[in-house]
């Protein structure tokens, strides 16, 4: 669980809109910035790509569940494992208001294999701290912006 001095509104637009979301999900050792690009819609494609000229698809999967400014669920999946469902994980973002202006955002990826287990454990806890700083100040994490 993550708190964060905001409304619910504004965490739902952090995580869907590209703008904001190329501001805090950043991968400092690539020096790119990523977005989630998706229409958000039950059933829509959302695709995690690369602020690069190809616009690489790092991953991608299917919007399960949209709520705005509630609850987003969505699969998770490498390119290469994309048409088996055996080998996606889903993601649960749970966004709550919780007192005096405060949220409680709660970040949920579990079907996970071991191999997409290693690579997100270092990756949530990077961005979601990212979001916070970025949410609460209006500036990402020192170090971290490739903007």
């Amino acid at each position: 669980m993550t708190y964060i001095a905001t409304t619910p509104e504004k965490v739902w637009q952090a995580i869907t809109d590209t703008e904001i979301t190329r501001q805090y999900w950043v991968d400092p050792k690539a020096g790119c910035s990523r977005v989630n690009v998706s229409d958000w819609q039950p059933g829509s494609r959302w695709e995690h790509q690369r602020i690069d000229e190809a616009h690489t698809v790092d991953i991608l999967g299917k919007v399960i569940e949209s709520t705005p400014p509630t609850r987003l669920v969505i699969s998770w999946a490498r390119p290469a494992d994309v048409d088996n469902g055996a080998r996606h994980s889903r993601v649960v973002f749970d966004i709550e208001h919780y007192v005096d202006g405060t949220v409680r955002l709660t970040v949920t990826h579990d079907e996970l294999d071991a191999e997409m287990l290693k690579g997100i454990s270092g990756g949530w806890p990077t961005v979601l701290s990212n979001l916070k700083t970025l949410l609460e100040t209006g500036r990402a994490l020192p170090g971290t912006s490739a903007a």
